[in-house]
């Protein structure tokens, strides 16, 4: 019997991308890859009580892919979270929130955990997760307010979009940068190549 992997008259695999975030399907890009469809998973959000912040990012991929009916396609679904310690920061719906999310940030690290799952048809999971640092500057008053006026904030977990001018705010990183926006490029790579995407 041939193996599909290794075989090089075999159909390439196909991938529903389960996020309807275009941040995702630009990085997913980067890879050279384009889903063949585009479904969002619909889930409930709420963190358990008592939930890390690492173990909600995880349960949160992995549902989200579970929640796509995908056939004979693979799945692929990730979610990213920011979290000052234990302390999982909402997805910023109003100005308000996202208010408080930067001064929580200003002048001190925190966490982003971006992780991904990708379930094959047959029903098998692979999972990967990304955590990198990131420590904002201290934010001014002034800071704070010009960029709420941007509107980049919306329904930004943490209230900020590193992609956009909060760039301009964070004084480092350390690890994923391509997390940060909402896909781990390294973890998303090695996940597809070894379901035997052709990334080279």
């Amino acid at each position: 019997m041939t193996d599909r992997l290794t075989d090089p008259a075999a159909a390439p695999p196909r991938l529903i991308l389960a996020s309807a975030s275009p941040r995702r399907r630009e990085l997913l890009a980067r890879l050279g890859l384009q889903p063949d469809n585009v479904i969002a998973a619909d889930i409930d959000e709420t963190p358990i009580p008592s939930e890390v912040p690492r173990a909600y990012a995880k349960r949160m991929a992995r549902e989200k892919a579970l929640a796509v009916d995908g056939g004979d396609c693979h799945v692929l679904a990730g979610d990213t979270v920011v979290a000052v310690g234990r302390r999982i920061l909402p997805k910023a719906e109003d100005k308000q929130t996202a208010k408080a999310c930067l001064e929580l940030l200003s002048g001190r690290r925190h966490k982003v955990l971006s992780a991904i799952a990708l379930k094959a048809p047959d029903g098998t999971l692979r999972e990967r997760i990304s955590e990198t640092v990131v420590r904002f500057k201290a934010l001014s008053h002034e800071e704070i307010a010009h960029y709420l006026a941007l509107g980049e904030w919306e329904g930004k977990a943490g209230g900020y979009a590193i992609q956009g001018s909060a760039e301009g705010l964070i004084a480092w990183i350390s690890g994923s940068h391509s997390g940060v926006v909402g896909l781990p490029l390294f973890e998303a790579r090695a996940l597809l190549k070894s379901a035997g995407f052709p990334l080279g």
